[in-house]
């Protein structure tokens, strides 16, 4: 997937490179191995808190201020972040497996089943010794009285904000009250138990924020936002260049302020649970050794380009928040990591730090190695054969630039790819010039001008990343 594939560095030697930041350029290089094995022996085996929002775009850390500043402000902020398909079970398949889509199968929302639950990250945690809990979402169109695989400990909710409906360590009930509070309580009940078992865990915590209905918990349904009065794509003028899905979306600013809004309010509980998570941690005297990511299964639009969803090749689609710290591991300082990420480098990021091995191949790779793609595949299915909606594209997605093709494709509820093939639509944009994606440069493009945007090289890369 890169042409800077850079050679794989042991998370030893990544220790060795961020404790010697830490501490000074001028110690001496084995004086900086020295300590380097040192903060690899103290961070042996860390605990892993992942979470995993749902819909949220990444310009919303205005509501997450005591998230942001523990692990962006204490940790790494990865400016680069992604999904590789902006689809709640695709991505979360590619989360808990390291794969791509087209490998792990789930293509779109009713496809869960595809999912191999031995290539998933509790899985191999488990198996490695580790508690493992859940506590929230799964997958969509999982059953509910089924038990989520690999977790000893779960809370599995049926999506919804209020009085739900959870599967509770086997048994189905309704439990009353804001979910976001409870997933936030029986995380910090997980947590406890480390007073009394020694093994590490492993906690995924999924909270159904910012996902529709957006409904807020009742202390802030009136919580003022920051005002915000769009940006270039909200609303796109001319939309010409676009396809006809694009060109027939009826996405409005108000709608944009409206969605907006409405994922702040709701974030304001992950962010109370967050701080929650930390205040607990440091009380059990395991902040440091925790492995904390977070990351949101995808983006969403505010109406850029009159689109007021997901799964589109946009960038608020699939550009997402992303958050490391492990202060034992020497990720505890604030920084930030330009490098291009994704949901796909979670898995070999959390089995490297853990040492564990996984018996399956990855696409993604280990952020704690130095490690650096040039571009990123993204990829969407569309899901039967209604009329209206993205059809089935993939992008290839670099720092400064945008290439999509569309195709005759779909797929059904298992994920099975029919039709043609047929290349549809293209579009390519310049990010370093054109940031909002106003301006395709394929619309109306002589051969010439594509030998000159070099899309004949660019295309032949994303074939060969989907045939990967």
């Amino acid at each position: 997937m890169s042409s800077n594939d850079s050679p794989r560095v042991s998370r030893r030697g990544f220790l060795a490179g961020t404790a010697a930041a830490a501490a000074t350029a001028a110690v001496p290089a084995l004086t900086q191995r020295a300590a380097a094995d040192s903060a690899a022996a103290v961070a042996a085996r860390p605990n892993i808190l992942l979470i995993v929002t749902d819909d949220q775009p990444k310009q919303t850390e205005w509501a997450l201020p005591r998230t942001v500043d523990w692990l962006a402000g204490h940790g790494v902020r990865f400016t680069h972040g992604h999904v590789t398909t902006p689809l709640c079970s695709p991505s979360r398949s590619s989360v808990l497996s390291g794969q791509y889509a087209h490998h792990h199968g789930v293509r779109n929302n009713g496809a869960s089943y595809q999912l191999d639950q031995n290539t998933t990250l509790q899985r191999y945690l488990k198996q490695a010794g580790y508690r493992t809990g859940l506590f929230g979402k799964f997958l969509n169109s999982w059953t509910l009285a089924q038990n989520p695989p690999h977790f000893e400990d779960f809370a599995l909710l049926q999506p919804g904000y209020v009085d739900a409906r959870w599967n509770v360590n086997g048994t189905v009930q309704t439990i009353n009250g804001y979910t976001t509070e409870i997933i936030k309580n029986r995380t910090l009940n997980f947590l406890d138990k480390a007073a009394s078992d020694d093994r590490p865990w492993f906690a995924y915590v999924t909270p159904y924020a910012s996902h529709g209905p957006r409904t807020p918990e009742a202390k802030y349904a009136g919580t003022a936002v920051p005002e915000w009065n769009g940006r270039p794509s909200v609303p796109e003028a001319d939309r010409s260049d676009k396809p006809a899905y694009v060109q027939n979306a009826t996405g409005t600013l108000a709608d944009g302020r409206r969605i907006r809004a409405e994922q702040g309010r709701v974030l304001r509980s992950v962010d109370d649970a967050v701080q929650a998570f930390k205040d607990r941690l440091t009380a059990l005297g395991q902040l440091d050794n925790t492995l904390v990511i977070y990351i949101a299964d995808n983006g969403f639009g505010w109406a850029d380009h009159g689109w007021t969803k997901k799964s589109v090749p946009y960038r608020p689609a699939h550009e997402v928040p992303f958050y490391l710290s492990w202060p034992a591991g020497g990720l505890g300082a604030g920084t930030t990591d330009d490098r291009i990420v994704a949901n796909i480098d979670i898995a070999p990021t959390v089995l490297d730090a853990a040492g564990v091995v996984p018996g399956h191949a990855q696409d993604g790779r280990s952020l704690l190695t130095s490690y650096s793609r040039d571009h990123l595949l993204v990829e969407f299915w569309k899901q039967g054969t209604a009329a209206g909606g993205p059809p089935t594209w993939s992008s290839y997605v670099a720092k400064n630039k945008q290439y999509t093709e569309y195709y005759d494709l779909t797929t059904d509820a298992d994920g099975k790819v029919s039709g043609t093939g047929r290349l549809k639509f293209r579009e390519y944009y310049d990010l370093a010039g054109d940031p909002h994606q106003l301006k395709n440069s394929l619309h109306q493009a002589t051969p010439q001008d594509e030998q000159n945007l070099g899309i004949p090289a660019l295309a032949a890369q994303l074939a060969a990343d989907r045939a990967a």
